[in-house]
């Protein structure tokens, strides 16, 4: 065992006695040493209970014959750090979360690991850490939120976000958004819909690395505090059997979790972290390999920001389990899972409850909310190394649209202007120099696109940017556009009044300027200068990130 290393022989005494000293006896130090990687902070509502999630994880690893050892991890709230300075170090953290992981396990030379993530980049920062060690590894999401209630109306968290909006437009009261704001958010768990911290759940578990239910199963829900004693039995299993993290992160698995996420219309932020992870299995996920399941994947789920349905209603549902039954025939079906099975018998065991009733939650392939998956790549002159989209959250009538472009600098000047009622029916909103270098740290437009859709302009107004999306996004909302402005790409160049075309169906972005024109632009364009004498983690990471089309990966 790899903790043999600071516990057998002679020469380790003072390494018995210094883990000694925390309380742990010879019978504990005899046992295989399990990391707890626990992402517990009071910041963050989705991170709140995972103490007790821990606790179960714990109980589970002595079942079965480990010492588990706990440690954590730092988080950030993408929905607190929303919409000012604070949203530039979200994507960063991920990077950090992975290499504290890293140092922490290999200074401490762990046998196997339970992971323990919650929000938007600390599953993927843990995914990313998991691959890299490869070691025996199990993931327990934290569990989504439930659903709030307002009247007799169900909301969240994206439901507030667009009440500003409404508040502004006349449509509600504010105190109608006052009592939203109490109702919205009833307590621990990552926010109700397909957003991505849900959507990140959702694929972990499609890639084989949660156990089958672990993704849909409630932070309030006792079901989560059982597959976490479980995941905590079964890397124990994992170990004695020598199946690793790398084991099962094939790239088969990863094209099974990129058809979940299709199928699911998860968050366009996937795009950014499946390849980021991936990278660190050693596979290379190219971004148009999103476009081109997309294609053949039906879109059978249609759930909050796009659709009526929350989290709870897909674990009602049958959860992953049920989604995978339901396009089987699309998956590879003998990957090797935590479970130490294939997908294949995982399957074989599931049984949807209610299949009538929760029909038109997953939907059957010959009958689906859209025949291509959730998301599409997008090239043209404007983004010549792509652009992401959610296409199962555009509106029919927006899917090809011709507008004059409002040019803005980052997010709050497109925020105010918004605000100010300047943009109009048709308009094509720019929102540039908000990439991962030119950011710094690649922000969500959130505070933007909700905005737009309180004034009920979500079927009149699109949005481009470099930087990226929250998944409680929806509309004409196309994000990851490559190369970034910072590095002068296209997008630096338009200025208002240029048109652009966007062909969703023919995967299209083009700006309708002259080359010649263009290039006039391009000699006269200048790199924008670094804040004078700034210190900060963000000079770094701008220093050193790859652009989105690879995944913001350092």
């Amino acid at each position: 065992m790899r903790s043999d290393e600071i516990k057998r022989g002679v020469e380790r005494a003072p390494h018995r006695s210094l883990m000694k000293a925390t309380g742990l006896t010879d019978e504990e130090l005899e046992r295989p040493l399990v990391g707890v990687v626990n992402s517990w902070s009071e910041l963050i509502p989705g991170h709140v209970h995972l103490r007790s999630i821990a606790d179960a994880v714990k109980a589970g690893v002595r079942l079965a014959g480990g010492t588990p050892l706990e440690f954590s991890t730092i988080g950030i709230c993408d929905g607190i750090a929303m919409g000012h300075e604070g949203m530039r170090y979200s994507l960063p953290s991920r990077e950090v979360i992975a290499h504290s992981i890293e140092l922490v396990v290999q200074a401490h030379r762990f046998d196997a690991l339970v992971f323990i993530p919650g929000c938007d980049k600390i599953v993927p920062g843990h995914l990313m850490a998991c691959a890299r060690l490869d070691l025996p590894a199990v993931i327990v999401t934290a569990g989504a939120m439930c659903p709030g209630v307002v009247g007799d109306r169900r909301v969240d968290l994206i439901s507030v976000f667009e009440g500003i909006g409404e508040v502004k437009a006349g449509k509600i009261s504010e105190e109608e958004l006052a009592a939203l704001e109490d109702a919205a958010c009833p307590g621990a768990g990552t926010c109700a819909g397909m957003f991505t911290a849900n959507t990140m759940a959702c694929i972990t578990e499609a890639l084989g690395m949660s156990l089958p239910g672990c993704a849909t199963s409630h932070a309030v829900d006792a079901k989560k505090l059982r597959i976490a004693k479980q995941s905590g039995m079964k890397v124990m299993e994992l170990l004695a059997k020598g199946i690793t993290a790398g084991s099962i992160m094939s790239y088969e698995a990863f094209e099974n979790a990129v058809r979940v996420d299709l199928a699911i219309g998860g968050s366009t932020n996937t795009v950014l972290h499946l390849p980021a992870v991936a990278r660190e299995a050693g596979i290379n996920l190219d971004i148009r390999v999103f476009d081109e399941l997309s294609k053949s994947t039906p879109h059978i789920v249609n759930m909050r920001p796009g659709g009526e349905h929350f989290m709870l209603d897909l674990e009602l549902a049958g959860g992953i389990p049920a989604v995978m039954q339901k396009i089987r025939h699309l998956l590879n079906l003998q990957v090797i899972t935590v479970t130490g099975r294939t997908l294949e018998e995982n399957l074989a065991d599931f049984r949807v409850l209610n299949p009538e009733k929760n029909a038109e939650v997953v939907r059957d392939p010959s009958e689906p909310y859209h025949p291509e998956g959730g998301i599409a790549v997008l090239y043209g002159s404007l983004a010549p190394e792509g652009a992401v989209l959610k296409q199962s959250a555009v509106p029919e009538s927006m899917r090809r649209h011709r507008g004059r472009v409002r040019v803005f600098d980052g997010e709050e000047q497109a925020v105010e202007a918004i605000a100010r009622g300047e943009i109009e029916a048709g308009d094509v909103v720019v929102i540039r120099y908000e990439g991962p270098k030119g950011g710094p740290g690649m922000r969500e437009m959130l505070a933007a696109t909700s905005l737009i859709a309180g004034l009920g302009l979500i079927e009149k107004v699109a949005l481009i940017t470099d930087g990226r999306f929250s998944g409680g996004t929806r509309g004409l909302c196309i994000g990851h556009v490559c190369p970034e402005a910072y590095d002068g790409g296209a997008i630096a160049l338009l200025r208002d009044g240029d048109e652009v075309l966007i062909d969703v169906p023919a995967r299209k972005l083009e700006v309708l300027v002259e080359e010649e024109e263009l290039e006039r632009r391009r000699r006269s364009w200048k790199k924008p200068e670094a804040e004078a004498g700034r210190r900060s983690y963000l000079e770094v990471y701008r220093r050193w990130v790859s652009s989105a089309s690879r995944g913001a990966v350092i």
